[in-house]
């Protein structure tokens, strides 16, 4: 029975496996397109900025309510409903006529499809033992990394037959994904396990979040919002930018972005652990903040591809860091539960999210090169800060386990 239960666990998280892949793929593949996409519409950057926004603004709003909906309901059909909205978002985004059907498709996918992630990651605790937990959790890491690899260059090399092309097939394949969950996937959940009524639907975000910023760690909750900042900040316009400044088509932008993909998880997954071991997590966010503001400046020195490449490399070395370091020293420094305090530091990372391409979009219709230099501003006044608030901290924190003992 064990032996079937496992092979049952197995089957049960190839399938979340294959889904996220396949969802995150999808949102892969529109990141190289859409500035192209928009300048066919005859849009500026800040309509770019705000459409990226605005998929973030959904997620950011919506992820708790479908957690919770899920514990109320069942993983499966909020799963469904989360593909399905997947496939649907795309379809419609691919027939898109106007700038105004652009935003109405990427507010349904931020809405929709934001129901995924959390129920995929309910579904691998609701069904893996503790032992098999772990590694349920790396999969679903691993594969949301692997589709927003794969996604941009595959959706670069299919936009040059037709700049539509992609979102039909991404449509598609997560139509695939919805009958292989309807048909394959088990209930995780059963009824006695259910939560029913309890609390408004993600009504305590915001005041969650307010509270954060006048406790202990308000500076980290900061930081992450900051580094969030500074990444979609150049993510968001780096397809635009190349457009204007070297004429790249859709496959060149794809192939930055994949390599963007490629470095972060490769730098996350060998450096981070050998290098906070050395440093600690304080130090190596200081490196990576002043990384992260050269790396801005190195970017608009660039002149030809390979250049381009390596100093997005450089500048994604930095960044790279950043994430792990801040969530690490988060759930090291906090005083609430861990649980709380990784919900909260996603809940400001979303919120930088939805601030970067905003302000990317509206700065570059100013000048291209200011979203990079602003950018380096950002990064280099949180390096400043770090410097008076990671160290002043840290007394605070030690004081505080004292008062409390040592635990038993």
């Amino acid at each position: 029975t064990t032996g079937a239960n496992m092979s049952a666990e197995r089957r049960n998280t190839m399938i979340l496996f294959f889904t996220l892949i396949v969802v995150m793929m999808g949102f892969g593949m529109i990141i190289p397109i859409l500035p192209f996409y928009i300048e066919s519409f005859g849009a500026s950057g800040s309509s770019l900025g705000l459409l990226m926004a605005v998929f973030a603004m959904m997620q950011f709003l919506f992820a708790p309510m479908w957690g919770q909906l899920s514990d109320r309901y069942g993983r499966k059909p909020i799963l469904l409903v989360g593909v399905f909205g997947n496939a649907l978002s795309l379809l419609f985004f691919g027939l898109s006529t106007s700038l105004g059907m652009l935003f109405v498709s990427r507010a349904l996918a931020g809405i929709l499809s934001s129901a995924t992630l959390p129920t995929a990651a309910a579904f691998i605790s609701d069904s893996t033992s503790e032992d098999e937990r772990g590694a349920g959790m790396g999969m679903i890491n691993a594969a949301m990394g692997l589709g927003v690899v794969i996604g941009p260059g595959v959706g670069g090399w299919l936009a040059q037959s037709w700049l539509a092309l992609p979102f039909f097939v991404a449509s598609g394949v997560s139509l695939v994904a919805w009958v292989v969950i309807l048909l394959l996937l088990p209930e995780s959940l059963p009824e006695s396990k259910r939560v029913h009524g309890g609390r408004a639907l993600g009504a305590a975000q915001f005041r969650g979040m307010w509270a954060a910023l006048m406790g202990p760690v308000a500076f980290l909750f900061i930081l992450a919002m900051l580094l969030s900042f500074g990444l979609t900040n150049f993510e968001a316009i780096v397809g635009l930018y190349a457009l204007n400044r070297y004429g790249y088509g859709p496959s060149e932008v794809g192939a930055i972005i994949t390599v963007i993909g490629i470095a972060t998880a490769a730098f996350q997954l060998l450096l981070t652990g050998p290098l906070t071991r050395r440093w600690g997590e304080d130090r190596l966010i200081q490196a990576s903040l002043l990384g992260s503001a050269v790396g801005f400046v190195l970017m608009l020195q660039a002149r030809t591809f390979p250049v381009v490449l390596s100093t997005i490399a450089l500048f994604i070395l930095s960044n790279a860091m950043l994430r792990p370091g801040v969530t690490s020293l988060i759930s090291k420094r906090t005083e609430a539960g861990q649980g709380v305090a990784m919900g909260l530091a996603n809940s400001f990372m979303s919120l930088g999210r939805i601030m970067g391409p905003i302000w990317a979009g509206l700065i570059f219709d100013v000048n291209i090169d200011y979203p990079y230099m602003s950018g380096a501003l950002v990064m280099l006044v949180a390096f400043a800060a770090s410097l008076f608030w990671l160290i002043i901290e840290r007394p605070f924190q030690s004081e505080s386990i004292a008062k409390r003992g040592p635990a038993n």
